[in-house]
């Protein structure tokens, strides 16, 4: 006889104490990177706190925060950079902050990045779970804290309050709570204009649910009391814990267990959640619209104005194109080129290892957002940054790694992190 014995998986442990290693990892990195930004800049006579919530898009989010929209700037060459460009809910939030506080706009601005950055660390780490397991989850946060442009991260600007929100939606998706999805996904377009693709995610989820609720032999479930497992949510290795706290133990491959929901009820709150998602970008979209006095399109000629479009990335390959005309400018564009590849590669190892649908539509989505818009190619890589589906082919080889080896990485990565963002805001930084 074989000696098989089944053990039991001991109860999970709450939600922040299974996030905490993630947590404690990625303060530790933005740390780093903070301390390293301060010394720069107090060596060249600077100060970091203004570069991270004074300059660039920060001074429009607390203009728009303090003064309301309206503002804009009319350059020589004709262009007319209006405040309208900007979504309202980080805008709405340093308010809120400044009127409860004593904090400045800016300051309002900054702690709320900083708060949001740590949301959006355990939303990476709840969808890395699900999807995977809790190694790989730490590592994608860490994975995340380290990108070159993580510094980005800390300042009062709205991609960690807009990465937070579409992480945290795409994780309510996977676990079939439709509502808060849908909401977070509304709060998400109100924040970025990349917010869209949250929206797609969710509908795209929202219709695949449907079709295999159709097309599931017991459709109604009433027979067996269940339904059938929903294809959002792959097959992932489970993992048994052993009681003395040693390594866990793979196990075979398993789907997720669907929730026991009733299928109409499932189905509402289906429909609820599409409903709901696009409302903050629509509300947003139209309301500018209708202020402009240009209709539903209004919103692309604010964009237009700041010389702001999609065009399929033809500008973004002649940006490209024009860094090969002198021997300097080759190695910028080949940088970029390998870049560029490298993100599309990582998409392409998402699709093969069959990530669930919305996180593939997703990351998608802000890709070709990020690469195909037509002004701005410096922020390209900025743009990127909500993308952290596209982290989790990384995260997964590296949590199969040694820990020494794993811990090697993450540590070189966070330093190079810590110099270049250092760099980068004590020169051009983001536009």
């Amino acid at each position: 006889m074989t000696d098989l014995v089944t053990r039991v998986a001991p109860p999970r442990a709450p939600a922040l104490r299974r996030a905490a290693p993630a947590l404690l990892g990625y303060v530790a990195v933005r740390a780093l990177g903070l301390l390293v930004l301060a010394v720069w800049t107090a060596a060249r006579g600077k100060s970091a706190y203004t570069l991270l919530t004074a300059r660039w898009d920060a001074l429009w989010y607390t203009r728009v925060a303090e003064l309301g929209y309206g503002y804009e700037v009319r350059l020589p060459n004709g262009d007319v950079h209006s405040n309208l460009a900007f979504f309202p809910l980080l805008p709405w939030l340093e308010r809120l902050l400044h009127a409860l506080t004593p904090l400045s706009y800016a300051s309002a601005g900054f702690c709320v990045s900083l708060v949001a950055s740590l949301a959006a660390a355990w939303g990476i780490f709840a969808v890395a779970e699900r999807v995977y397991d809790r190694r790989a989850g730490v590592c994608a946060v860490l994975l995340w804290a380290v990108l070159p442009v993580g510094i980005v991260q800390s300042m009062a600007y709205s991609e960690s309050l807009f990465t937070a929100l579409a992480a945290w939606a795409l994780y309510a998706v996977l676990t079939g709570r439709w509502p808060a999805a849908g909401a977070l996904a509304a709060l998400a377009g109100l924040t970025r204009p990349v917010g869209i693709a949250v929206v797609v995610a969710v509908w795209a989820a929202g219709v695949v649910s449907f079709v295999h609720r159709r097309s599931s032999p017991d459709a109604r479930g009433a027979r067996t009391g269940g339904r059938a497992p929903s294809p959002l949510q792959d097959a992932r290795v489970e993992r048994v814990g052993s009681p003395d706290g040693a390594p866990d133990t793979p196990r075979a491959p398993a789907v997720a267990p669907a929730t026991p929901v009733a299928p109409v009820a499932s189905a509402a709150s289906a429909v609820l959640g599409m409903v709901l998602a696009p409302l903050g970008a629509a509300g947003y979209v139209l309301w500018v619209g209708h202020r402009t006095g240009k209709g539903p399109l209004g919103y692309l000629d604010v964009q237009a104005g700041w010389r702001n479009g999609f065009d399929g990335g033809a500008a973004f390959a002649c940006f490209v194109a024009d860094r090969f005309q002198t021997v300097p400018g080759a190695f910028a564009g080949a940088a970029i080129v390998t870049g560029v590849a490298l993100v599309l590669w990582l998409y392409a190892v998402c699709v093969r290892q069959r990530q669930p649908l919305p996180l593939l539509v997703y990351a998608g989505a802000v890709t070709a957002l990020a690469l195909c818009a037509s002004s701005y190619f410096g922020s390209k890589p900025r743009l990127l940054l909500p993308a952290f589906p596209l982290l989790l082919p990384l995260a997964l080889a590296l949590a199969r790694s040694r820990t020494s080896r794993a811990v090697l990485v993450v540590a070189g990565a966070a330093a190079l992190s810590a110099g270049y963002g250092a760099f980068w805001l004590n020169g051009t930084g983001p536009p």
